[in-house]
């Protein structure tokens, strides 16, 4: 795919789009109105449990307990596994359904400061879905059965949200991101750090800097040109073969592959797509950047393709559904 400033190609989505000044609880503040069926996509979640040992029960501001855990089990092997909302509803003793939310499937606030994970009767820790995306391989699933719901698969957009961390790059005083490296007690590693942690909070010499262009991960152009503007959101816009979304390693061939972290040491990676859709607007796929779900909108042929695929977790759901979340009747 390619960069495009031709952003009027999206304009369709903002005129479908419920005012979110007017804002109701719907998910049509993000997801346009106007298709037959809805689907919606459950980012997988993750659990992890040490093998042949119990996490502590105590919070981790108890720093007693936990320092006691890894004193007495210096080499523990932690087993560690994706896990889906119907799984994770069984362990908990609560219902999966399509309008499920997660702090409500697991039985915590996902906003407030918690002091713990969930933990199941078995021992496994929960962690919560990753929100506004989802790992590559199930991205690249939903992307290949949605290329077979289209006349149009070789035309297509791929809208990404600007403030996603390092994606553009700006004129400031201070960088997108910055990489604090990990060492074993090497003064000089340990020194540069430290000048690193007080840069981010010298409010007395930021006065005197001058600013200058800080890279992100894409070039200055993009980064300066035109953006789709939705309700809320800003997002730099793609063009291309919706193939290369389906392909399974397509975070190595997309222009918003993040390699400034991979100069860093960490491995291949690339944001996925907030918003896809193909020319003859077939099916948008949505995921917003506070959901931990991704919406498809399109033919009930469609969506009953997505629900039977299993590399999937997906559920019809119906129009003006409410994504909030405390929007969950069932498991309160």
């Amino acid at each position: 795919m390619e960069w495009t400033a031709d952003v009027s190609a999206g304009d369709w989505l903002r005129e479908r789009l419920d005012d979110v000044e007017a804002w109701s609880g719907s998910m049509h503040g993000v997801v346009p109105r106007g298709f037959a069926a809805y689907a919606r996509v459950f980012h997988p979640a993750s659990r992890d449990r040490p093998v042949g040992a119990e996490w502590p029960a105590q919070p981790y501001s108890d720093h007693r307990a936990w320092d006691a855990f890894h004193a007495a089990h210096p080499d523990v092997e932690v087993r560690e596994e994706r896990v889906d909302w119907a799984t994770t509803a069984a362990a908990m003793g609560t219902t999966m359904h399509p309008l499920a939310q997660w702090g409500s499937l697991v039985g915590i606030d996902r906003y407030a400061n918690r002091e713990n994970d969930p933990r199941d009767a078995e021992g496994w820790r929960y962690h919560d879905p990753e929100e506004g995306g989802m790992p590559a391989d199930v991205s690249a699933a939903l992307r290949e059965v949605l290329r077979g719901h289209t006349a149009t698969p070789a035309d297509g957009y791929a809208a990404l949200w600007e403030g996603y961390g390092g994606l553009v790059g700006h004129l400031g005083t201070s960088a997108s991101r910055t990489f604090l490296q990990i060492g074993d007690g090497d003064p000089e590693l340990d020194r540069h750090n430290a000048m690193l942690g007080r840069s981010f909070t010298d409010r007395f010499n930021n006065v005197f800097r001058r600013q200058t262009w800080q890279e992100g991960i894409l070039d200055r152009t993009v980064s300066e040109g035109p953006r789709l503007e939705l309700p809320g959101r800003r997002h730099v816009l793609f063009v291309g073969d919706l193939a290369e979304l389906a392909s399974p390693d397509w975070e190595l061939h997309v222009p918003w592959r993040d390699r400034i972290s991979e100069e860093h040491g960490f491995p291949p990676s690339a944001q996925s797509p907030s918003i896809v859709w193909p020319a003859d607007r077939a099916w948008v796929s949505v995921s917003e950047v506070d959901y931990d779900t991704t919406i498809v909108g399109g033919s009930p042929e469609l969506v009953a393709a997505l629900a039977a695929d299993p590399r999937l977790e997906v559920h019809e759901i119906p129009a003006d559904a409410s994504l909030s979340f405390d929007a969950d009747e069932v498991n309160r």
